[in-house]
Formats: C-alpha cells, sequence, structure tokens
C-alpha cells in the first residue's frame, strides 16, 4: 500500500489540504502540529512525489449558468487498445466532458458532462459524442440533483486500515 511511504504527519497534511487547499502553509503547520519550515518542506516534497497533483478552485458550475449536468454511458465497437486510447483523447478534447472514466462492465466509457442548457448538451451529443469513430452507443442520464460531491480519499478509512495491520 503506497501509504505506507507516508508518516501520520504526511497523511493529515494531505488530509488538511484536500479539506482546504487555501490555508496558509502557516495554518496548515498549527493544524499538524509542526513549524512551518519543515511543513513546507514536506508539501513540496509530497507535490514532488505526486501525492498532491495540484490545487483548484471548487467552482460552482450553476453560478456560472451551467444548469445541465449529464452522465453519458458510452459503448465503443473496438475496445483494443489503441481505440480506446483514441476515444479517450476525444474526450480530454471536448469542452463539455469534465470527466471520463473506463469502467469494466457493460458499458465502456462514463462521461460526467456539463452544459449551459438542453440544446447545447444535445447538439454536442448528435453532432460530436454520437457520430464520432467508434462509438457504438451512447445512454444519457440528466442529474436531477446531487446529494454528495467529495473530493479525493477518505482518510478517516486509510488511518483506521492503517491502526489495524500496525
Amino acid at each position: 500500500m503506497p501509504s505506507h511511504r507516508l508518516d501520520p504527519i504526511d497523511r493529515k497534511i494531505l488530509s488538511e489540504l484536500q479539506a482546504d487547499g487555501r490555508m496558509t502553509n502557516v495554518e496548515l503547520a498549527k493544524r499538524v502540529g509542526i513549524s512551518a519550515p519543515p511543513c513546507l518542506r514536506r508539501v513540496r516534497t509530497l507535490e514532488e512525489q505526486g501525492f498532491i497533483r495540484g490545487y483548484h478552485a471548487d467552482v460552482d458550475p450553476r453560478e456560472l449558468g451551467f444548469e445541465v449536468q449529464v452522465f453519458a454511458m458510452v459503448g465503443l465497437q473496438s475496445q483494443a487498445e489503441a481505440d480506446l486510447s483514441a476515444f479517450e483523447e476525444r474526450c480530454r478534447n471536448w469542452p463539455l466532458v469534465r470527466e471520463c472514466h473506463m469502467l469494466n462492465g457493460e458499458v465502456d466509457f462514463v462521461l460526467k458532462c456539463v452544459a449551459p442548457d438542453l440544446s447545447t448538451f444535445q447538439t454536442f451529443l448528435t453532432s460530436q459524442l454520437l457520430t464520432a469513430p467508434n462509438v457504438g452507443s451512447v445512454k444519457t442520464s440528466l442529474v436531477i440533483r446531487g446529494a454528495k460531491d467529495e473530493p479525493g480519499v477518505p482518510f478517516e478509512v486509510l488511518e483506521e486500515r492503517l491502526s489495524k495491520s500496525a
């Protein structure tokens, strides 16, 4: 398990930054119980090692006029690696596609799409997604409301697992 490379302070740093990536290094150091200079060194090391991939603002799409969120389940005609990679690259270039995940089972990919209105999503669906090479089927589900949207990982579960294995 990769988390064994991290000590409890590193895991606490990750947990705190996952909850609030805007806090100052001084505040972070206080929360994890160390002084600011070693805290900053640890954060930089966690970034360099890839544990921290980046920082972003949690923007409310509806406040910006993006009223429509849709999950699209995509079935491809071919699952050859070159075809899977080509579809993933296409998804990276579609602005309305915010997430793309390859799945195991009946569906090859699930896409999370965000659009300002249903008409914009429908245009994307009919002119780009459905007509893309190798796309065999698309089933869509319009999000009515979200009940939970937590970023990252549940650190409390990680800590519980580590305490049992110690």
